[in-house]
């Protein structure tokens, strides 16, 4: 059972966004509290004001851009909105802590990450060198880090992202707060790793009854986790409750949609294509990292281990995997991204594995890609009407019906073609992707690939991507190459899949008959580690099965 004692109390908070926003408030009027030994999930997609809220109970805001007009914020009963800075500063670790999103970025690339949780205890305490050291392999023990004297002399660049969210979560357990604030701080992982760092912020939560407050945009992370849930759109609170009012028996519209979108682990029925020639294969791929070390010893990685697939017209094969198995790799390859070591990369029949860049060039607008990352795939001193056209203009077709093009393209991807003009930054993130799927579609090309196309989207934008991505697949009777490491986005849009771990091809068949019966143990690790797994999101409001 929870402890009673409210540890987090926000009550009426509202936060002014600057002038000529798109809104008044970035939040308005929000409240909620959040108990000792209780975790409280605030959902709701991107603008919808759940981090600004989490970064004004830590002060993090800038006061020139964001600020606090109304309402309280209460730790432990004690006012602590619009406190002084030293006061704020010694509450931050002591009594309460945030992790980020991206622990690469949180941390310090040139401090050993065992000195960096070291700081926090430099800061707030007078303990000798020696008690900050064992402390340190203390709270590194605490979230599960193996062998922590060595690792504690490692930098963050020599961490997998998982054990890097580790050190973020040690460093912010250092002094035992009463207040843990996570905000996504699975969105960039693996399943894996994610279920790892979900079981150990709830392991936390009863071990030590810390109040935990969890950001996500995700329904299938709130039904892993969650006690209570707090839905946010658009800076105002659309409704809370338990967890199991939110799943069974909501009756927002919001709600059910942002639940509906979580894509779910059953494969729907697709026809497979089983005729024609593949439009894309390779045979015994194999790429490797490394160099000559001293005495001509080296560390030598194998990214790609003689992979074979092929991909016919109009057919879409999943290649799935944990960060580090090979498969963007892969992707790479066979767009000539990167130059593979050997094998075999055939578009339509012919092998461009060796080709040079001077041979390749009028191979180069048959596969196109689309990237993870939207906003630095676009050129922000470009209008988006000049990144489209770009590259048709480049292979010889005119300015005037590249443009055409364009404006047909931008129709077929759901924006109007009066944007052109604009520049990226004037797109949300599901609108920038549907413009890099758009300049991918002007080379007309036969494959395309998506390297992690949705994995940065929120759940609702993500569905919608993932129908457009299957619908001009269907349009343009492209062979598409999606790679992900979500297997919930995978069975809804892949009519194969195939598994890859450190490199190695380790399963492959079709969708619904690999999620059924899984033959390797790798792959049911990845189908038993996604988030909610056992809850079927697929009517709006969810049924456990």
């Amino acid at each position: 059972m929870n402890d009673p004692r409210t540890v987090l109390d926000i009550k009426g908070l509202t936060v002014r966004l600057p002038k000529d926003s798109d809104r008044e408030n970035a939040i308005e009027d929000i409240s909620f509290c959040v108990n000792a030994g209780e975790i409280v999930c605030v959902v709701g997609e991107s603008g919808s004001g759940k981090s600004v809220t989490a970064q004004t109970v830590m002060g993090l805001n800038p006061p020139d851009q964001l600020t606090p007009t109304a309402g309280s914020i209460l730790l432990n009963g004690d006012e602590i909105l619009n406190i002084p800075q030293p006061m704020l500063r010694k509450l931050r670790g002591e009594r309460m802590a945030m992790i980020f999103q991206e622990p690469m970025t949180a941390l310090n690339p040139v401090i050993r990450v065992g000195d960096q949780i070291a700081e926090m205890l430099e800061i707030h305490t007078d303990m000798s060198v020696s008690e900050r050291n064992a402390r340190v392999i203390e709270v590194m023990e605490d979230v599960n880090l193996p062998d922590a004297p060595s690792m504690a002399k490692s930098y963050p660049h020599q961490l997998s992202g998982g054990q890097r969210q580790r050190i973020m979560i040690a460093i912010a357990l250092a002094l035992e707060p009463d207040l843990l604030i996570a905000d996504e701080p699975t969105t960039a992982l693996d399943v894996t790793t994610q279920a790892q760092i979900l079981d150990l912020i709830k392991d936390i939560q009863r071990r030590h009854g810390t109040a935990v407050l969890f950001i996500t945009h995700d329904f299938g992370v709130v039904a892993q986790i969650a006690d209570k849930v707090v839905v946010m759109r658009n800076g105002q609170m659309v409704e809370q409750g338990t967890m199991d009012h939110m799943l069974h028996h909501s009756i927002e519209p919001y709600t059910r949609m942002l639940i509906s979108s979580v894509p779910p682990l059953i494969p729907p029925k697709r026809a497979l294509m089983t005729k024609g020639k593949p439009i894309l294969s390779t045979q015994s791929l194999v790429k490797t990292y490394g160099a000559k070390g001293w005495f001509g010893k080296g560390r030598v990685v194998h990214a790609a281990k003689r992979v074979e697939l092929e991909v016919r017209r109009g057919e879409t094969l999943g290649v799935v995997g944990e960060s580090g198995s090979g498969k963007s790799t892969v992707a790479r390859c066979i767009v000539r991204l990167i130059n593979p070591n050997g094998g075999e990369i055939l578009i339509d029949g012919k092998d461009i594995a060796g080709l040079s860049q001077k041979a390749l060039r009028p191979v180069r607008k048959d596969v196109q890609i689309v990237f993870q990352d939207p906003y630095r795939s676009l050129n922000p001193r470009r209008s988006v009407g000049k990144s489209i056209v770009e590259g048709p203009m480049n292979f010889g077709v005119s300015k005037t019906a590249a443009f055409k093009r364009a404006r047909d393209l931008m129709e077929v991807v759901g924006l109007s073609p009066n944007a052109l003009d604009r520049y990226p930054h004037q797109f949300s993130g599901g609108q920038r992707q549907r413009i890099c799927i758009a300049r991918a579609l002007a080379m007309e090309p036969d494959v395309l690939i998506a390297d992690e196309a949705v994995s940065a989207l929120d759940v609702s934008v993500q569905a919608q991507v993932l129908e457009l991505l299957d619908q001009v697949r269907k349009d343009f009777d492209l062979a598409m190459l999606f790679i992900t490491h979500d297997l919930r986005v995978a069975a809804q849009i892949c009519d194969r899949i195939m598994v890859m771990k450190l490199g190695e091809v380790v399963e492959q068949g079709p969708t619904a008959s690999v999620y059924a019966n899984p033959q390797h143990e790798y792959t049911r690790i990845l189908l038993d580690a996604a988030p909610g797994r056992d809850v079927d999101f697929t009517a709006g409001v969810s049924a456990v099965r």
